[in-house]
């Protein structure tokens, strides 16, 4: 899942070396998502439509895979 978010986070933005994502395990495997300042609009979208839609695929991944997986976009 990891690797997912950090590849589609990186084709977003314009500064891709910026882009971390922390996994922090538990009941619900969280991932944190840190992008530079300049490239949050680009990963939350207009009325947080791409981080809908980012949230929306890593979730279908993680239920066929049998995991609970919730993403956090952090400043």
């Amino acid at each position: 899942m990891k690797e997912l978010l950090l590849y589609m986070a990186q084709n977003l933005v314009d500064n891709p070396d910026q882009v971390t994502v922390t996994e922090i395990p538990g009941d619900e495997t969280v991932l944190e998502l840190r992008v530079a300042p300049e490239d949050m609009g680009k990963v939350i979208g207009r009325q947080g439509r791409i981080a809908k839609e980012i949230r929306t695929i890593i979730k279908s991944v993680a239920q066929r895979k049998g995991e609970r997986v919730s993403v956090e976009i952090v400043d």
